[in-house]
């Protein structure tokens, strides 16, 4: 069982940053994939960025050119640099962590962290 905890979330005002981090404990594989989803109100879960390693990456659309996705695998945490946050970013930010194991693949969520833009 895989254990995220994630810190870093809190209120901003627009045009300002926050860096949320995220550590994973209890794999007993290597963890394969790290990234960040959210949520906001009323809305689905959407992708923000994963990263395999910090040089293999992706983001949405809709924050690539702001935010940055690293990982230190000999910490086991990812984190998600978020520059020029506008009231849409505005959501639960929630980390999440793929492990691969020789039968399949697991996915991993922690609880969450709010995020809150101002205008």
């Amino acid at each position: 069982q895989v254990h995220l905890v994630e810190s870093g979330g809190g209120l901003v005002q627009s045009g300002g940053s926050l860096r949320l981090s995220c550590e994973a404990s209890g794999s007993d594989f290597g963890i394969d994939v790290m990234g960040w989803y959210r949520q906001a109100p009323g809305h689905q879960r959407e992708l923000v960025a994963i990263a395999r390693t910090n040089t293999n990456t992706f983001y949405s659309d809709s924050v690539k050119g702001r935010f940055t996705i690293s990982r230190d695998t000999g910490k086991n945490t990812v984190y998600l640099d978020m520059d020029r946050l506008t009231p849409e970013d505005t959501a639960v930010y929630v980390c999440n962590a793929v492990v691969r194991r020789p039968e399949r693949s697991y996915n991993y969520w922690g609880q969450g962290t709010q995020v809150t833009v101002s205008s």
